[in-house]
């Protein structure tokens, strides 16, 4: 029996049949646009209807196809185009035998859904395709929220239970080697394009299976673009290319979701072509345009809770590599020791992250980790392993509007007594918020010149000293 003549007796509920004309003339729009997701799920009886009518087509079909055609749809090379066909044959059979008359719109989408499912993440698969959305959060099967532009939205994308979300978060995983139960409810993981994907099932997730999905932008941003978002300005753009060229050591500091990775990248462009760089990631996401480049990721536990490579043991590893710049997508823990270590001892240049809300807490938080190591160190002496390693620390905020900005550039001076000195080179100073909720504010120098500027003249960099001037170009609204 062919692909095609599978299809069963079993009825649809006619009361869930809803009449349309199927022309195209009346058909609503089959777009899979997200401006028709976002916002609060409708409540009218015609729309609640029409979804679980979807919901027995949908279940119907794929209990026709056998496990081994769906794998066999969605290994195969088929086109889109080809699958939508066959699925398309099992949705209009299904419709035909049972009489049922909806929109050519509402066929599209219902063939559309059930590709996603065979060849994507089902339901979220519109949302993984839209480049406006930033962040998908799957808060149980029934409530889906997305980031756009700094902004959260509930959408009216919904699961049909949670054997369905597990189904799908199963179809995260399985590439990658993973496994959630209840043994192990919780895994960081990534999808084909690298965004970063967090799970927690119950008993831990009360409210059924959560999935965060951080997005990776398929856009390349350089320099450029974050001036045009007014994360920064051409100044301070200027200087930190000078700093990367000038192999100055530099951690990104800022709360989750501020950027730190985008601007990371960003930074990562201005290393000359000819450095090798090893990274290293707990999943992989950043994208290097230099050729020289190692990426190496973190292992958790297998099954046995054994076999876990750490970002510590990678960071030691890389020591061993003969890097010309290393870069640590975020330190956490103990690997803050061995990162700082790297930095005082002749790799120059080297790039990282961490949480922080401020220049000073970062410093804290160094701290903090560097003690996470299991190594009894006075305080003092971690103080002045950070101030000799560290050069620079961006600040990067995300401001109330959504938008994302470095609020500071600070320099990390050297030690004084028992404290280490921060000196700001440039910040972010808001004015006000407008009427439409918008941050209106400006950058500026501070009109302190960093210690280092000897760096930039022996490594054959020009930079001017009018670009530290409290006065050249500060007030400019962004």
């Amino acid at each position: 029996m062919g692909l095609l003549d599978r299809l069963g007796g079993r009825g649809l509920d006619p009361n869930l049949v809803k009449t349309s004309d199927p022309s195209p003339e009346t058909a609503p729009a089959a777009s899979k646009n997200v401006e028709s997701f976002t916002g609060h799920r409708p409540s009218d009886t015609s729309e609640s209807s029409y979804q679980e009518l979807k919901l027995q087509i949908h279940r119907k079909i794929m209990s026709k196809m056998s496990e081994d055609e769906q794998e066999a749809l969605s290994g195969s090379n088929l086109t889109r185009f080809e699958i939508q066909e066959i699925v398309s044959d099992y949705c209009n059979r299904a419709l035909d035998e049972e009489s049922i008359i909806i929109s050519r719109g509402e066929r599209i989408q219902i063939i559309d859904d059930i590709c996603d499912e065979i060849l994507g993440l089902g339901p979220i698969e519109p949302l993984l395709k839209d480049a406006s959305i930033s962040e998908i959060m799957i808060n149980g099967a029934s409530q889906v929220f997305v980031e756009r532009a700094g902004k959260l939205f509930l959408t009216d994308v919904q699961f049909q239970d949670d054997t369905h979300l597990m189904n799908v978060i199963e179809k995260i995983l399985s590439p990658l080697g993973r496994r959630v139960d209840e043994a192990s409810p919780m895994v960081d993981a990534r999808l084909a394009d690298g965004s970063r994907v967090n799970i927690i099932i119950p008993p831990l997730a009360l409210g059924g299976p959560t999935v965060t999905i951080r997005k990776f932008s398929k856009f390349k941003l350089d320099i450029q673009d974050l001036i045009k978002f007014g994360s920064l300005d051409q100044r301070m753009a200027d200087f930190l290319e000078a700093c990367v060229k000038a192999r100055l050591n530099i951690l990104v500091s800022g709360g989750t979701g501020s950027g730190k990775t985008t601007t990371l990248n960003t930074l990562s462009s201005f290393i000359p072509s000819d450095d090798r760089i090893v990274t290293i990631e707990d999943a992989a996401e950043l994208k290097l345009q230099q050729e020289h480049v190692v990426r190496l990721e973190s292992r958790p536990p297998n099954i046995e809770g054994e076999g876990a490579i750490t970002i510590r043991d990678l960071v030691r590893n890389a020591l061993r590599m003969r890097p010309d710049r290393i870069i640590v997508g975020e330190v956490r823990s103990g690997e803050a020791l061995d990162m700082l270590q790297a930095m005082n001892t002749g790799h120059d240049g080297s790039l990282t992250t961490a949480h922080a809300n401020s220049p000073r807490d970062a410093l804290t938080r160094l701290e903090t980790m560097v003690l996470m190591s299991g190594m009894d160190l006075p305080i003092r002496a971690i103080r002045n392993q950070i101030s000799s390693a560290m050069d620079l620390i961006l600040q990067q905020s995300r401001i109330r509007d959504g938008s994302r900005k470095i609020t500071y550039i600070s320099e990390v001076q050297g030690m004084e007594g028992d404290t280490i000195i921060l000196q700001d080179i440039f910040q972010y100073v808001q004015d006000r918020i407008d009427e439409n909720g918008k941050s209106i504010g400006h950058f500026e120098a501070t009109g302190l010149q960093p210690s280092f500027l000897d760096k930039f003249r022996i490594n054959g960099i020009d930079i001017p000293i009018s670009l530290f001037d409290a006065d050249n170009g500060g007030g400019r609204r962004k």
